[in-house]
């Protein structure tokens, strides 16, 4: 097994690509046919896989996570670091935390238009870790 850990600044709310960094450490680690799996740890940003060539799909994503888990809701008792405290742990629970991608000939066998995103929850900048275990 080989595992690295990764940090991703984040500028606040947003889709941060990690997919060349993690194409690098299963290069690096020498597994041809495997499997790598990505944990975030942290419950107010997410892993998602998403379409890399049009950032459209990213910008509709984010506006379809306002809609379902919005910022403020008076609803929500949990509010102890301001608006958008609730809303990023609602959109982290119902994305993921972790990802299991196969590797073929020491690559990430991913789809033509797949790209691997750290998804930050939070409206402020953030420093995420991210661990990646190849086997």
């Amino acid at each position: 097994m080989h595992i690295e850990k990764l940090v991703v600044e984040s500028r606040g709310r947003g889709t941060y690509e990690i997919t060349d960094r993690l194409q690098e450490i299963a290069r690096g680690s020498g597994v041809a046919r495997g499997l790598c799996n990505v944990f975030i740890h942290h419950t107010s940003a997410s892993l998602i896989v998403c379409e890399n060539a049009d950032p459209t799909v990213r910008t509709d994503v984010e506006a379809f996570a306002a809609r379902l888990a919005p910022d403020g809701d008076p609803r929500y008792v949990h509010d102890s670091e301001g608006p958008d405290d609730m809303s990023a742990h609602l959109r982290s629970i119902l994305t993921l935390t972790s990802l299991l991608i196969p590797i073929d000939q020491g690559r990430l066998d991913l789809g033509t238009w797949q790209g691997v995103f750290v998804w930050e929850h939070r409206a402020r900048a953030h420093r995420r870790r991210v661990t990646v275990s190849v086997f």
